[in-house]
């Protein structure tokens, strides 16, 4: 496969940051027209949001905060302007989280992650993403069908019955999560069914480790990975470089220090936050929880846009230490009220029968002095007492855990 999805996609990336970021004051201006993007971002002059670091001094959404926001104003939380009925359809996910799915094209952004992966139009696709409540099922389905597939609206479960369908139609594509996929081949096996017409699939929502992979492979499917949300569809996702994900277009999207919303340095681990382009939906900052980090350069497939590495972990690191929450934001803020320290990580253990947390701190500028300050800034943040190690610059895992409990 050397082909793209359209000329957007090898663009170069000066050009497409200069897109995105012409087009944003207009979200912005969409976005303030729901009350609770008004109130987050009240005296905002959209006109002014034009650059990343513009747009990195505009406050985080936590995805995490969006039930209770959902509870207390049904059923999007204030974040959008249209009605429930301007819609195409409207979904739950855990939590309970409302999602809309918008009457545009291809609404979550997935026809070009399906085509990196090999699929193409007049090809028939089975997917086994859920159809009931939850958006995964048509998330894939409007993608596909964008694209210009057929699609076999399977769902999860009910192998005996996909056989049927899969024998009766021959889909050469596959989208749903890869553990699902095994269990569909380790079925047919079983039974003598016929599902070798399956030669491709876009996987996602679990993990693909290596060895699973593999397992795929030797079994002559073709599989490629991609990240989304509920919230956001398609984010990012893999091509045949099989060199991280590509970011999606019409996605705005930033690496930032967990608990924060400040962007990381170049390479180093952090949270996803995304904004999108949508105006009749738009997100503005959405902090997902999932760690991530970028790439350095280009794909070899000819795809100009960010990399990233893929899912590296979960953001929200919040632990219980002697009976009190200490939130990764709390690190965070230890880090600015003390300029010569780098990267930072609070190690959470038990000594006897007791709680006991240590702040491992880099900084070029080690001294006793140091430390103390340090360890009365670790005290009045956290309301707990901790000890305090400084080590060299570079000590620390680049792996976006700001804290480690080890209990």
């Amino acid at each position: 496969m050397t082909a793209h999805y359209d000329a957007r996609e090898t663009r170069e990336q000066a050009a497409r940051e200069a897109d995105l970021f012409a087009r944003l004051p207009e979200v912005l201006r969409a976005a303030m027209a729901a009350p609770a993007y008004a109130e987050r971002l009240r005296g905002l002059d959209p006109a002014a949001v034009t650059s990343r670091t513009a747009l990195a001094g505009l406050p985080v959404l936590r995805k995490s905060e969006l039930p209770a926001l959902h509870k207390a104003s049904a059923p999007f939380g204030g974040f959008v302007a249209g009605t429930p009925g301007s819609f195409a359809r409207l979904f739950t996910s855990p939590g309970p989280i409302f999602e809309p799915e918008g009457r545009q094209a291809d609404p979550w952004r997935g026809a070009r992650a399906l085509f990196a992966a090999g699929f193409r139009p007049d090809d028939i696709v089975l997917n086994t993403f859920s159809y009931h409540l939850t958006p995964g099922g048509f998330i894939f389905d409007a993608s596909a069908r964008a694209l210009g597939c057929a699609v076999i609206p399977a769902g999860p479960g009910n192998t005996e019955q996909q056989f049927e369908l899969i024998e009766a139609y021959r889909p050469v594509g596959y989208s749903g999560t890869p553990d699902f996929l095994k269990i569909l081949l380790d079925a047919a096996a079983s039974a003598g069914r016929d599902v070798s017409s399956i030669k491709r699939a876009l996987v996602s929502g679990a993990a693909f480790p290596p060895s699973l992979q593999a397992e795929i492979k030797a079994r002559g499917i073709d599989a490629y990975q991609a990240f989304g949300t509920a919230d956001l569809g398609l984010i990012a996702f893999e091509t045949e470089a099989r060199e991280g994900m590509v970011v999606n277009e019409d996605l705005i999207l930033e690496i930032v220090k967990p608990g924060t919303g400040d962007p990381v340095v170049p390479g180093d681990v952090g949270e996803i936050v995304v904004t999108s382009l949508d105006p009749h939906h738009p997100w503005i900052r959405l902090a997902l929880g999932d760690l991530t980090a970028a790439l350095p350069g280009t794909s070899p497939c000819g795809r100009t846009n960010m990399r990233i590495k893929g899912w590296m972990g979960r953001a929200d690191q919040t632990t219980k230490i002697k009976g009190m929450f200490v939130r990764p934001e709390q690190v965070a803020e230890i880090g600015k009220r003390h300029s010569a320290l780098g990267r930072l990580r609070l190690v959470v253990t038990r000594q006897g029968e007791t709680d006991a947390m240590t702040l491992r701190a880099e900084t070029a500028a080690a001294s006793e002095a140091l430390r103390e300050e340090i360890a009365g800034t670790l005290r009045a943040v956290t309301k707990l007492g901790g000890t305090v190690e400084l080590v060299n610059p570079g000590a620390l895992p680049n792996d976006g855990k700001v804290i480690a409990d080890e209990r």
